[in-house]
C-alpha cells in the first residue's frame, strides 16, 4: 500500500462541520483552560479539501487557500502527520471552505483532522488511531471530535470524547448571521456568573440529556445569556427559530451561528425562507456510522473500507505491501 515513488496519490474529501447540541461551562481548570461538558453532532454543511501526496526527498507543504487564512490548521496537520509517519513527500492541498469561518461550527478543527485522517492513507502508512488523537490534540481542542465524528458527549477541555448513539439524520438550518463574538470576552463575561451551585445542577442536567433520562428535555449552551446580552440581534435569530417550529434551536460553540432542527425537510426549507438577508445553510445530522462511509467512500482505493482510521492495519494486509 504505499505509494509509489514519483507518483501522486490524490483524493477529495469533505470536512464535516459540528453543532453542539448541549454545552456546560464549569470552573477554570489550572492550566487555565475552563472545564467543559459538551454533546458535539457533526452536520452535513462541509468545507472541500484535496490533497495528494508524493513521495520526495524531503518535505514540502503547499497549500491553495483563497481566504489565505494565517496559521491554517492544515498546513500545522500536514507537517506533524508527516513527521509522526517519518516520511517524507511533497504535499498539495487546495482548500474550498463553505464553513462560516469563528461561527463556532469547527470548520478550521475538521479541515485539520480531514488532513489527519488522509494524509496516512495517501502515504500508505498506518498512524493508530491513539497517535491521531495525540496530533489532534495538539492542534486544538475540537480537532479529536472529527476524528470520532456522530454524536459524542466531550469532557475536560473538550478533547475527552464519548461515543453516544447515533441519532436520526434529522433536517436542520445553520443561520450564520456574520456577527463576530470574541470567545476569550466570552468566557470572562461567563466566569463572573459561575458558582458551585450552579455547576452542579448543570452537571446533573447534562447528565441527564447525555444519557436520555429525559427525551422532551433539551440541551442549553451557557454561552447564550452573554452573549445575547453583547449581541441582542442573536437572541431574535433563536427566537425566530423557534418561532419557525425549531425544537431545538440553539446557539453552537460560542457563537454566532444558530441551528434549528425540525421534524422534516419541507418544514425546515420554509423555516430558511423566514431569514432573508441572513445567510443560512440547509443540513442534516450525520451520524457516525455515515460519517465513516464516506471517509471509506472518498478515499477509495485507497483504504479498506471496514477499517478505521482509513488505512489502519487490518488482519488481511499490511499497510507497506
Amino acid at each position: 500500500m504505499s505509494a509509489a515513488r514519483g507518483l501522486p496519490r490524490r483524493a477529495r474529501v469533505r470536512a464535516l462541520a459540528k453543532i453542539n447540541l448541549d454545552l456546560r461551562v464549569l470552573a477554570r481548570r489550572p492550566d487555565g483552560y475552563h472545564e467543559l461538558r459538551t454533546i458535539f453532532q457533526t452536520i452535513s454543511l462541509a468545507d472541500t479539501l484535496e490533497i495528494a501526496f508524493t513521495p520526495a526527498r524531503r518535505s514540502t507543504i503547499d497549500l491553495e487557500d483563497a481566504h489565505q487564512i494565517p496559521d491554517n490548521l492544515v498546513v500545522r496537520a500536514a507537517r506533524l502527520t508527516l513527521d509522526a509517519m517519518r516520511v517524507a513527500g511533497r504535499v498539495e492541498m487546495a482548500l474550498d471552505k463553505r464553513i462560516p469561518m469563528g461561527a463556532g461550527l469547527g470548520g478550521g478543527s475538521s479541515d485539520a483532522a480531514a488532513v489527519l485522517l488522509a494524509l496516512p492513507a495517501l502515504a500508505g502508512r498506518s498512524l493508530a488511531l491513539s497517535t491521531l488523537h495525540h496530533l489532534a490534540q495538539q492542534l486544538g481542542s475540537d480537532v479529536p471530535f472529527f476524528l470520532l465524528g456522530g454524536r459524542a458527549a466531550a469532557i475536560g477541555r473538550g478533547t475527552e470524547l464519548f461515543p453516544l448513539p447515533d441519532a436520526a439524520a434529522r433536517p436542520g438550518i445553520v443561520v450564520a448571521p456574520g456577527v463576530h463574538v470574541a470567545t476569550a470576552q466570552a468566557y470572562r463575561d461567563l466566569s463572573e456568573r459561575l458558582t458551585a451551585e450552579s455547576q452542579e445542577e448543570k452537571l446533573r442536567s447534562f447528565q441527564r440529556h447525555a444519557w436520555g433520562l429525559d427525551p422532551a428535555a433539551a440541551g442549553a449552551n451557557d454561552f447564550e445569556p452573554v452573549v445575547f446580552e453583547r449581541e441582542p440581534r442573536l437572541a431574535a435569530l433563536k427566537r425566530r427559530l423557534a418561532r419557525a417550529g425549531a425544537s431545538p434551536a440553539m446557539m453552537t460553540g460560542s457563537g454566532s451561528a444558530l441551528f434549528g432542527l425540525f421534524p422534516t425537510r419541507a418544514e425546515a426549507g420554509r423555516a430558511r425562507q423566514r431569514f432573508d438577508g441572513v445567510e443560512t445553510f440547509p443540513v442534516s445530522l450525520v451520524g457516525r456510522t455515515r460519517y465513516r462511509r464516506l471517509w471509506w467512500r472518498w478515499l477509495a482505493p485507497h483504504v479498506e473500507a471496514g477499517v478505521w482510521p482509513p488505512g489502519a492495519i487490518s488482519p488481511q494486509y499490511s499497510a507497506r505491501s
